[in-house]
């Protein structure tokens, strides 16, 4: 098996995976500080031993403080953005909420843009733009639910904010320098515990088993096992191969809502989706004229 086709089977059985986080969220039965919690500290703790078979464990006491900082601050972002995706799931659905949450790259984008200042070309305006109309799509939201209050629409503005915390994480790793991967995703996922403790998870012995049996499931194989996959298969692969391949996620997401709760998306909404990968492709394959305009 050659170094590509290692990569491509890599990338696809994480993505793949990460489509059934929110099964195991929902058939947990604890509240979304609580998966967000044991998430961190089973996933932290796993990565953390893998940093210690690595040897690089040591490296992480030798860190500067700028990049300690950014980590930890990071790390708290992490923590916010996965109670409120998990909250996201319980109010729109798997499928919905995880559609949604993947607007995050072209908020990226746009704070890159403005903490970088990097210029925008036009042809990337319209992609951002496609992907916002792509978002409404999906949502599959109505003029009657757009004028009231209701734990769908609640559900929705709660996954965009997940999805520009996350975009944040992702602008504050492009600043980081000097430190691996594995490193600081366990320093991140340790610090979204610690931070997460103030939200009063629910402790150890108040927990089923059958319910630590759904966040060991989380913390080892969605959290620890898929970082590790994802560290070792993406440097194999090319730019335009990962950006197809990433787009696993929603759509086993999707599958996996309608198998399990019979939750099917409507044809607009399926519209929506593929906008969105339109766009995500287009801005990061670079489609279109290259014309550029100041943002």
């Amino acid at each position: 098996m050659n170094r590509r086709t290692e990569g491509m089977l890599g990338v696809v059985a994480a993505q793949t995976m990460l489509g059934t986080l929110g099964l195991c969220v929902l058939e947990s039965g604890a509240d979304p500080v609580s998966v967000a919690f044991y998430r961190c500290a089973i996933g932290g703790l796993a990565l953390t031993f893998y940093c210690f078979w690595r040897g690089d464990l040591v490296g992480i006491v030798r860190l500067p403080p700028r990049t300690l900082l950014l980590a930890v601050f990071s790390g708290a972002l992490i923590a916010v953005n996965w109670v409120l995706f998990f909250e996201g799931i319980r109010r729109t659905g798997i499928a919905v909420a995880t559609i949604v949450v993947h607007i995050q790259p072209f908020i990226v984008v746009l704070m890159g843009a403005a903490v970088f200042r990097e210029r925008l070309q036009a042809v990337t305006l319209m992609w951002i733009a496609l992907a916002l109309i792509g978002l409404v799509l999906s949502t599959g939201l109505t003029a009657a639910d757009l004028s009231g209050s209701n734990a769908y629409l609640a559900g929705i503005g709660i996954t965009l904010a997940a999805a520009v915390l996350y975009a944040a994480v992702t602008v504050i790793a492009k600043g980081i320098s000097g430190i691996k991967a594995p490193q600081l995703a366990s320093l991140q996922f340790l610090t979204g515990a610690l931070v997460l403790t103030a939200a009063a998870p629910l402790a150890p012995q108040d927990l089923a088993l059958p319910q630590w049996g759904w966040l060991m499931i989380i913390g080892l194989v969605h959290t620890g096992g898929v970082y590790v996959v994802l560290y070792g298969a993406l440097p194999k692969l090319a730019t335009p191969v990962i950006a197809v391949l990433l787009f696993l996620y929603p759509a086993s997401a999707v599958v996996v809502d309608a198998v399990a709760y019979g939750r099917l998306i409507g044809p607009g909404q399926f519209a929506g989706l593929l906008l969105i990968v339109l766009a995500s492709l287009g801005v990061t394959l670079g489609w279109g004229p290259r014309l550029r305009t100041a943002v």
